[in-house]
Formats: C-alpha cells, sequence, structure tokens
C-alpha cells in the first residue's frame, strides 16, 4: 500500500504546448492546408449543436455524425467522449482528436488510436460549471445545509452559529487548469483555501503545497476536493492514508473522476466518521447501481455526473483553431501528453 509520501510523487502538471505536428504526412494528411471530413461521436452531447457552432466557424466544414462515417479515409479529425474500443480503426488518415471533455482517460494507452495529438476541452462555459458545483459542494458544508436539512425533517428548529468562512480550511487536490480555478473561486470566497499538486504552482490567494508536502497539505483541510486528472498513477490514490491524514469529520468532495477513489475505503471512512459526509459526483461503476451502499448514507449527496459539461458555443473558437493549425502542419491547442493521462 502506498503511502502520503509515495503518492505525493505522481505527476498532475498539465501542458499547452503548440509544436508542429507530426502526424498526416501521407497524401490525405494534415499538410495540404485542407481540414478535411470531422467524425462526431458521443451519447451525451447533441451533435446537431456542435455541427452549426463549428459550421460558424469554418463554413465549408465537412461535418459528418458518427455511425454515419461516409468514406472513413476522408475523416482527418474526431471529435469524441468516450468511444467504444475499436472506434479509430478504421480511420488511417486521422491528424487531430479533440477529446469532448478535460478528462483524457478513455483515449490514454488506446491501442486502436493512432500516434495523433490529442486535443482536450478548456472552454470558458466548462470551467464556469466546474467552478459552480464546486462552490457550492463547499458552501452547502461551510454553512451547515445538511444538518437544517435534517431538522426540516423532523420540524425541528436548529440554530447552528455559522463560522465565518475566513476560519474554514479548504484544500483542492490537482491544480490543473479546473483545479486551479476552483481553488482560486474559493479563495475569492472568502475561504482558508490550500492546494496540492506534484508541480509547484503559484494561484493569488492559495497556499499552494507540492510534492512531499502531501501530508502537512492534508493535516489541518477541514473540506478536501479532487480535482485530480485520472491516470495510471492516481488510480486509487485517494483512499485509507489520505482519509486518516484529515481531521476527523473532514468533508469530502469528489467532482474529478470515481476511479481515482477507493470507494471501499471511503464507506469506511463514512461509516466511521472519519469522514463526516461527502459530495460525490463520480463513481466505479456508472450509472451507480442500485446495491452500492452509498445510496443508503445520509452523509452523501450523489450527483450523476454532470458537474461540469462542455458548452460547445464557448469551445467551438478553439476547436476550430485547432483543426486550422493541424490542417497547416502545426500543433493544436490544449495538447495533452496522453502517455501522462493528461
Amino acid at each position: 500500500m502506498e503511502t502520503i509520501e509515495d503518492m505525493s510523487m505522481h505527476d498532475e502538471t498539465a501542458v499547452e504546448p503548440t509544436a508542429p505536428c507530426e502526424g498526416g504526412t501521407g497524401p490525405a494528411g494534415g499538410r495540404s492546408g485542407k481540414p478535411g471530413a470531422v467524425l462526431f461521436y458521443s451519447k451525451f452531447d447533441d451533435p446537431v449543436e456542435w455541427g452549426a457552432v463549428l459550421k460558424s466557424e469554418l463554413p465549408d466544414l465537412d461535418f459528418r455524425v458518427y455511425p454515419d462515417v461516409g468514406d472513413a479515409d476522408e475523416i482527418r479529425t474526431v471529435l469524441a467522449w468516450q468511444p467504444p474500443p475499436g472506434f479509430f480503426e478504421p480511420y488511417r488518415n486521422l491528424t487531430l482528436v479533440v477529446n469532448l471533455g478535460a478528462g483524457i482517460d478513455s483515449l490514454a494507452g488506446r491501442a486502436d488510436l493512432p500516434d495523433v495529438p490529442i486535443s482536450r476541452l478548456s472552454d470558458s462555459g466548462m470551467i464556469a460549471l466546474m467552478r459552480s458545483y464546486v462552490l457550492f459542494s463547499v458552501i452547502r458544508y461551510a454553512r451547515n445545509i445538511p444538518d437544517f436539512e435534517a431538522a426540516m425533517r423532523v420540524k425541528e428548529w436548529r440554530y447552528i452559529h455559522p463560522t465565518p468562512l475566513h476560519r474554514i480550511k479548504v484544500g483542492v487536490m490537482g491544480l490543473g487548469h479546473l483545479g486551479a480555478a476552483v481553488a482560486s473561486s474559493l479563495a475569492q470566497a472568502g475561504f482558508d483555501v490550500r492546494g496540492w499538486d506534484q508541480a509547484k504552482k503559484a494561484i493569488p490567494g492559495v497556499n499552494c503545497h507540492s510534492g512531499a508536502e502531501l501530508a502537512s497539505f492534508l493535516s489541518d483541510v477541514e473540506i478536501l476536493v479532487n480535482m485530480l486528472p485520472l491516470t495510471p498513477s492516481t488510480r486509487g490514490m485517494i483512499g485509507r492514508e489520505v482519509f486518516e491524514a484529515v481531521p476527523r469529520g473532514a468533508k469530502f468532495v469528489n467532482a474529478s473522476r470515481g476511479l481515482i477513489v477507493d470507494e471501499p475505503a471511503l464507506v469506511e471512512a463514512l461509516r466511521t466518521g472519519q469522514i463526516g459526509a461527502a459530495t460525490l459526483d463520480v463513481f466505479w461503476t456508472e450509472p451507480l447501481p442500485a446495491e452500492h451502499p452509498f445510496w443508503a448514507m445520509e452523509n452523501v449527496l450523489i450527483t450523476p455526473h454532470l458537474a461540469s459539461i462542455t458548452v460547445p458555443e464557448a469551445a467551438a473558437r478553439d476547436v476550430a483553431e485547432s483543426i486550422r493549425r493541424v490542417a497547416a502542419g502545426q500543433g493544436p491547442l490544449h495538447l495533452t501528453e496522453p502517455q501522462r493521462g493528461y
């Protein structure tokens, strides 16, 4: 089992390189200056809306929606969210994949995906939604709302004296583009915010920890927020040792990925009171099975993986620019490093 010191060696640093792209050098590749056809795949996002906003940026765009692929050799760009195994095998002339979200865990390490750039989304709408979800979750605990909800069910007028926000210590694990935005918003709201990331970060109003400082970061956190990316090294990272490292009764918010958290360890921590309550948006299995113990726990709030979504009208300009850049032999915006998982 990993210790807190072992966990501190995980790397969550995101990058934004725009180096020249090496993909698409064949006769149908991306160096011709023509973007080729774009294929859209998602069970959750609206292809009609995406097609409309992208064509407002690229009027001549050949936009196709899976499974109406047409000639697979004409596909240069894929916009996808959680494509099934083997999805990319037919697309021999692929030059760019745009992930319809921030986390690329469903694209990393795939045997069917050729070595082409993978771009993530980083739109203002997605960031605003994530900020609102975490602010809601943290404020709900800071202002004792679960206690008032319980009192209302038994018709009890229960007064709990409010704690000034600057006295409430909130910790954010993972300070990538979404984590940093969340930490900044919490600080602006008046909380005493500290953040942890493997790499050194500087965020105004946030006491940033890094690397081997994980244990000291956790030691006085009253509300812990998970914003880590899911990578092979962060899978299961938040478990018994993390829950035991925070003060007894601390609250936990997971708005990132379910597999980062050891669910049995969290269930036990919630049952014993080591973790006082949890707000959970993501899980090992989704939809969450009816027999899962989380459903029966009064100190758990469950939401169905909706902390943040992509907002097409906010993201379309960046996606269109990435398509243009790759067609011109350059790197896309918001380039990821699949070997690192983000």
